[in-house]
């Protein structure tokens, strides 16, 4: 056996051209089919997982997929936001906590998800080091997010502009970074989490001013004199909120009337949430409810659906490859006639030889399994991660 092993991988490393393609070959027709099979298995798994811990979201009428993605993954949302009198409402009614959510914002590629302490509880997240936000301009940062960032406690993160011609409206805010979360395995490793009311102050809902009667340049002022001094529109708006211009940070109108885009709701119990279901169907307004793990239950069966039909295509295509495998390998051993007939008249038995043949075989076959498998570790390990990068 060691003697035909050895003169199979000797013939097999001589033409190691020939025999890296077909390792390749088959590797692919074995991996497209399996990985695909992982990956949406595995993909689907983690989407149910995510939307299952979720019991209800509110949000603005429109696509129940948009809203459920953005809820759960801080996608940016291309529907209309809520006012946060919705969530005013749903405090009222006392059949749940409401969980207000604001995703219009970034840090670079770090979502900003404007929301209270309580999602911290509601997705148990626990902090690696430092504390909860406390007060205007601090920030919670997720354990990727810090990592993507290079932040630490104590250091800050400016929010990017909302476009390229946002002269007017939202503007960069400067955040303190005051915590760090521990990495959870999912969407909030990679978010940058503030109070709801900085994420206001980030879209221009509130701001502060200069101190007019320290100011020393008249320019800044439309007038001044002992008892007032009235600011002109070349006095900015801080764009960082530290504790001495805290207290000139003030909201305009009602705050009731500021945007939410999505609010996930905890209900008391399975009975407060069927109430609150039945109250969003009877309603009229602009706001609708669902259950995100019915919502992404259809998607799930959507990505199944395409799965099968490719690894249909993928298994078609493999039968069709392992034919011209194998009549490669038939006519390959039709062209080393001359060489198995040598092999015969110096004393090599028909078994040696077929032995031989065998082993050639088989390490490709081997080779090839192990690629396979190596390829839908790959798959796993970053096809994942993809993924979720693809859908946020």
């Amino acid at each position: 056996m060691g003697n035909s092993f050895y003169i199979a991988w000797k013939y097999l490393q001589f033409y190691w051209g020939k025999t890296l393609l077909l390792i390749l070959s088959i590797a692919l027709v074995i991996f497209i089919p399996l990985g695909l099979n992982y990956l949406v298995n595995k993909g689907s798994a983690d989407l149910m997982d995510r939307a299952e811990k979720t019991p209800l979201i509110v949000g603005a009428k429109g696509s129940e997929t948009e809203l459920s993605l953005s809820s759960l993954y801080f996608k940016k949302p291309k529907i209309e936001a809520l006012e946060y009198r919705e969530v005013e409402k749903l405090k009222s009614q006392q059949l749940g906590k409401p969980i207000p959510l604001n995703l219009e914002y970034l840090v670079k590629e770090q979502p900003i998800v404007g929301t209270t302490s309580d999602y911290f509880e509601f997705r148990k997240l626990q902090l690696k080091e430092g504390r909860r936000m406390a007060i205007l301009g601090e920030c919670v940062m997720g354990a990727k997010a810090a990592e993507n960032l290079n932040v630490k406690v104590g250091g800050s993160v400016i929010s990017s502009p909302s476009g390229a011609f946002d002269v007017a409206g939202s503007f960069p805010l400067k955040m303190s970074v005051v915590g760090i979360l521990a990495e959870a395995g999912t969407p909030d490793d990679e978010a940058i989490f503030t109070d709801i009311k900085t994420s206001w102050v980030i879209s221009g809902k509130a701001h502060g001013h200069q101190d007019l009667q320290q100011i020393e340049n008249d320019s800044l002022l439309l007038d001044k004199n002992e008892s007032q001094a009235v600011a002109s529109p070349a006095v900015l708006s801080y764009t960082e909120i530290t504790p001495e211009n805290i207290n000139s940070f003030h909201f305009h109108g009602d705050p009731s009337d500021y945007p939410v885009n999505a609010i996930i709701v905890q209900p008391n119990d399975r009975k407060s949430g069927l109430m609150l279901r039945g109250r969003y169907e009877n309603e009229q307004d602009a706001a609708q409810m669902l259950v995100p793990a019915e919502v992404i239950a259809q998607l799930v069966d959507t990505m199944i659906s395409v799965r099968d039909l490719l690894i249909l295509a993928g298994v078609i295509i493999g039968i069709a490859c392992l034919a011209i495998l194998a009549f490669v390998f038939a006519l390959s051993i039709k062209l080393r006639k001359a060489e198995l007939t040598t092999m015969k008249h110096i004393g090599a038995a028909r078994n040696f030889i077929g032995s031989v043949l065998s082993l050639e075989i088989g390490i490709v076959l081997i080779s090839a399994i192990i690629i396979s498998g190596l390829l839908t570790l790959l798959m796993g390990n970053f096809g994942i991660p993809l993924i979720e990068k693809f859908i946020s």
